[in-house]
């Protein structure tokens, strides 16, 4: 079945009239939402812990902001933008006593809902939808997922498409989906191909070449450095054209001697069960509720792998690199610890 997609026309932006919106959350995110909807006219609100950094930048640009609290209470549709493991006690200490009958409330990931970690009663319509700031203010947008878990009303989708349009997103379009399959889907994308795949080549093919004497800097370069060259090549033309604007000798390497065989598929398969029965969801959560230590050692043996070493040193010399102090200070500070703008 062809996917459904919605574009400019599908969406109407006077269903946001007279409807206040909270952003809860000002990190990338957040601060791409909330700009994108003020400057498409909807009134919006950014709720925010009172001793957040993010207070002053968010006023800076512009923006109210208030407690999520206040933000909550006054708010017709809440789009939810904080990290996944802190979602459910925001809502439970700052929303769900404050929020008023029948408000929309949005995520751009259905972790908290798809798992039951969030549980609006009937009368709230429930969405999901996401964007970036950066293509909306060059008259551009990105393509969205956008769902619909809870209608009441009837109107969610309604709601939901006028959201998608002021964020730009219509603009490229959105791709309907469901609550279930974007999570199942994001999550195994996440930790398979995009970070657990791409991450760990990357690291092991680095310390296969080191470990056999070659120069650290070359086998930078050639597992590390490339890989950007080959993903703007997938965005252009997909895998296709990432492989016919490579050599032949490339080519036929990929055709015959990848390392990825049946057994990556075989894990695949195991790890996407645990994300659909819910256990990938239960570890994760236990082990932040208990402060995270399984969480931090796994941050700090990776954030210290060899290669790490190497990188702020080559990317210095990268041409388009014009603050090579500030990624030697931010490579720094990813040494024992994964920097990260907390948003609540």
């Amino acid at each position: 079945m062809a996917a459904q997609i919605w574009y400019d026309n599908d969406g109407d932006l006077s269903v946001l009239e007279g409807k206040k919106v909270a952003i809860i959350g000002y990190g990338s995110q957040g601060h791409a939402h909330a700009l994108n909807l003020r400057d498409s006219g909807v009134d919006v609100v950014v709720g925010l812990r009172p001793t957040s950094k993010s207070v002053a930048f968010a006023k800076e640009q512009g923006l109210e902001v208030k407690s999520v609290p206040e933000a909550a209470a006054e708010a017709d549709v809440i789009m939810i933008l904080a990290p996944d493991q802190y979602q459910r006690t925001i809502w439970a200490n700052d929303i769900e006593p404050n929020i008023k009958p029948g408000t929309a409330v949005a995520f751009a990931h259905g972790f908290n809902i798809h798992y039951g970690y969030i549980k609006p009663s009937e009368d709230h319509p429930v969405f999901i939808g996401h964007i970036v700031r950066r293509e909306y203010a060059a008259g551009r947008g990105v393509p969205v997922v956008v769902a619909v878990e809870q209608d009441p009303r009837d109107d969610a989708w309604d709601i939901t498409l006028a959201y998608a349009k002021a964020l730009g997103a219509l603009r490229a379009g959105a791709i309907k989906t469901t609550f279930t399959e974007e999570t199942e889907t994001d999550l195994f994308g996440e930790q398979n191909v995009l970070m657990g795949g791409v991450n760990k080549l990357v690291e092991m093919g680095f310390e296969v070449l080191t470990d056999a004497g070659y120069q650290p800097e070359i086998a930078y370069f050639e597992v590390c450095h490339e890989l950007k060259m080959l993903v703007d090549l997938m965005n252009e033309g997909g895998l296709n054209k990432a492989r016919w604007s490579c050599s032949d000798t490339a080519q036929y390497g990929d055709y015959t001697n990848t390392c990825i065989d049946e057994h990556v598929r075989e894990r695949m398969q195991y790890h996407l069960k645990r994300i659909q029965d819910g256990s990938f969801a239960k570890e994760f959560i236990d082990d932040q509720d208990a402060g995270a230590p399984k969480f931090k050692a796994l941050q700090e043996e990776y954030s210290n792998v060899r290669i790490e070493t190497v990188g702020p040193k080559l990317r210095a010399m990268f041409s388009w690199n014009k603050d090579a102090v500030k990624d030697a200070d931010e490579a720094n500070s990813f040494t024992g610890k994964i920097a990260r703008a907390q948003v609540q």
